[in-house]
């Protein structure tokens, strides 16, 4: 079964940087696409940043200057490196992932993505 594990959420002050990871097992695909998606309370979730399988990045205008994201293939691990928080960033984050054989751009169809962490707190103070 394939499992998504997220780490290194934690709170900072507006201005400041975190990186949070997703440890992926079990997912054998290797035309993917993965995405980071993020859900404040009383919002719906959104997402922020994909990638794909050929490396190719999209970001939402909201994050997009600030956040990158990136993977390790050898260690199965995708990031997201968050730079110049802002407090309507805190959100619980979510790292998710899917097949890309139809849907093949990775930043529409958010709906497609059939697993998911169980997401990691990030928190900015003003």
């Amino acid at each position: 079964q394939v499992q998504l594990e997220e780490s290194g959420g934690g709170s900072v002050q507006s201005g400041g940087s975190l990186r949070v990871s997703c440890a992926v097992s079990r997912f054998t695909s290797r035309n993917y696409c993965m995405g980071w998606f993020r859900q404040a309370p009383g919002k719906e979730r959104e997402g922020v940043a994909y990638i794909d399988s050929d490396g190719k990045t999209t970001y939402k205008d909201a994050v997009k200057g600030r956040f990158t994201i990136s993977q390790d293939n050898a260690k199965n691990t995708l990031y997201l490196q968050m730079n110049s928080l802002k407090p309507e960033d805190t959100a619980t984050y979510y790292c998710a992932v899917r097949e890309r054989l139809f849907f093949r751009i990775c930043g529409n169809y958010d709906d497609k993505y059939n697993y998911w962490g169980q997401g990691t707190q990030v928190t900015v103070s003003s």
